[in-house]
């Protein structure tokens, strides 16, 4: 779910409650600034939702000097 700030900050309650079972990302200007999550979310769900995320083409090196850019 893609919320914006200023829907957060209106309904902060309803958001918290939410996060427990999805993802909320906030938006701020049309940008993704920062996501609510639930802190006892499992480990596997999150490698799972990154993966792919990176090319299997790219190397670790690569990938940091991307990062870092």
């Amino acid at each position: 779910m893609s919320i914006t700030a200023t829907e957060l900050r209106a309904h902060l309650g309803k958001y918290l409650l939410l996060a427990a079972f999805e993802d909320i990302y906030i938006t701020q200007n049309g940008k993704v600034v920062a996501r609510l999550t639930s802190p006892f979310q499992d480990k596997l769900d999150i490698v799972d939702s990154l993966y792919g995320s990176i090319s299997g083409t790219i190397t670790p090196e690569e990938a940091k000097d991307e990062r870092l850019d």
